[in-house]
């Protein structure tokens, strides 16, 4: 036969439908679920900028991990033009204290090269391959 729907009589959970329980003789929505009987999507990572995390994949697109003081949080990935770190010795990236992120994917951190023949502020930015 057919199932119970919320607030009509029932005896027993078996005869309410899937997401409905029978609560005082009555069909009433399984709590936790909201009554559509589905459990709660995957935690799909949102950590917003400036939310502590542990790795880039806790954090919502277009965000990576990086140290920020002694803790470490989602920070934006790095776009065009903008100014990156570039890491000439393997083991300095655990000395800095403010991280950035790396580049956006298609972008190189490379050294600016509009300021003239001695630039002495050897800037690197996020520049198209």
């Amino acid at each position: 036969g057919a199932c119970r729907r919320r607030r009509k009589r029932c005896l027993r959970d078996a005869m309410c439908c899937p997401g409905t329980v029978c609560s005082n003789g009555e069909g009433r929505a399984r709590p936790g679920l909201g009554g559509l009987g589905v459990p709660p999507s995957p935690a799909v990572p949102t950590g917003q900028e400036g939310d502590i995390c542990l790795r880039s994949s806790d954090c919502a697109a277009g965000l990576c991990c990086a140290r920020h003081f002694w803790s470490k949080i989602c920070k934006p990935v790095l776009r065009e033009g903008q100014v990156c770190t570039r890491h000439r010795r393997k083991g300095a990236h655990g000395l800095e204290i403010f991280q950035r992120c790396p580049c956006a994917e298609g972008l190189a951190c490379r050294l600016q090269r509009e300021h003239g023949p001695a630039d002495a502020s050897r800037l690197h930015t996020c520049q198209r391959h």
